[in-house]
């Protein structure tokens, strides 16, 4: 997506699906996607359309034999070696490197990520004493020195706390502190800010692109929110009923947006003043189809407001230009051609 950039992590039709009493639901059908060193990649979509399972197959975390995985994701660790993940047993020496080390994860809730009997300076210090190859006190050090940099105040004094002692704020920071403990390559966060307030939210959104900066990470953004998107990403891979239907560099996306599933929310987005402006919020019609039974064709043309007889058919992803991909017949050439055919007739 962006020449000047190596790729990090590269997803190539990466599929995960989960046996249930109901039938196999698809979670995710068919990714492809790439996140670049040194950039943030913004992952957004109506809940169930396969954000978080994509973020867990990276990390091998998907149960087994529950899910199947197909597919490839390879990931370039620090010493250049490419390796692909889904290959890698979910509990091997490997993985378990790559997890905590050179990728981690900051989860949606805080309080359920953390382990209520331990303070947070253990639970800290046991994350780089896995990682490194350090001493108990040089790890202690490194706790201390992440606390305060992700502006704790009085680190060495909360090194004892428990979780239940700080706020929804403060465990978020002692979450993003713990992440970032081993200087990884790849930030993986999950819905980050949704159980805050707004004010907090936008401290933990500025704390993120700092450390992001300091410590030269890419990071996977995962969100509903598209103004978080707008603000934090330089990429975005707009994601519906397990595809990416829309992906591409976020200035582009949000100026001149080609899927009707992303304009559609677009159009959903309130913005401030739009009562005195007439604006109204165009909601998006009909449901998203059932996983286990996935519709022929275009999965989205049930919901469109400009199905063509040809969405009966899958459409491919269309490299608008280099670094913009979109999944639609609309931009296809050859739906392009008919309607150039279809113009010269009526005139």
């Amino acid at each position: 997506m962006n020449s000047n950039s190596a790729k990090l992590v590269d997803i190539i039709d990466l599929k995960v699906s989960f046996n249930s009493l109901r039938g196999v639901v698809w979670a995710v059908n068919g990714v492809d996607m790439q996140i670049y060193k040194e950039r943030t990649l913004g992952v957004v979509g109506e809940s169930g359309c396969g954000k978080s399972v994509t973020a867990s197959a990276i990390l091998s975390l998907l149960p087994k034999p529950q899910a199947q995985v197909s597919g490839k994701i390879l990931f370039t660790s620090r010493n250049g070696i490419v390796k692909d993940i889904v290959t890698l047993p979910p509990r091997s020496n490997e993985i378990n490197t790559i997890r905590g080390s050179e990728i981690s994860m900051i989860f949606q809730e805080p309080m359920t990520s953390l382990n209520p009997v331990f303070s947070i300076g253990s639970q800290i210090s046991e994350a780089v004493l896995l990682h490194q190859n350090v001493s108990k006190s040089e790890a202690r050090m490194r706790t201390v020195e992440m606390l305060s940099k992700v502006g704790i105040p009085s680190p060495i004094k909360r090194l004892n706390e428990y979780p239940h002692q700080f706020s929804g704020g403060m465990r978020q920071r002692v979450m993003i502190a713990m992440a970032m403990s081993c200087n990884p390559s790849l930030l993986i966060a999950d819905e980050p800010t949704t159980a805050l307030d707004v004010t907090i939210q936008a401290q933990i959104l500025e704390l993120m692109d700092t450390i992001k900066d300091e410590f030269k990470t890419s990071i996977m953004l995962i969100t509903h929110d598209l103004g978080v998107i707008a603000s934090m990403a330089q990429d975005v891979a707009v994601m519906y009923l397990g595809k990416i239907v829309e992906y591409g560099p976020v200035k582009k996306i949000f100026k001149n947006h080609l899927h009707p599933y992303t304009e559609g929310l677009m159009r959903s987005i309130p913005i401030l003043g739009q009562r005195s402006s007439g604006r109204r919020l165009v909601p998006i019609k009909g449901m998203v189809p059932d996983a286990r039974i996935l519709p022929v064709g275009c999965g989205f043309a049930s919901r469109c407001p400009y199905r063509l007889p040809i969405c009966a058919e899958e459409p491919p992803m269309l490299e608008i230009e280099s670094g913009y991909h979109v999944r639609c017949w609309l931009h296809s050439k050859s739906h392009q051609k008919i309607q150039e055919k279809v113009e010269v007739i009526a005139v």
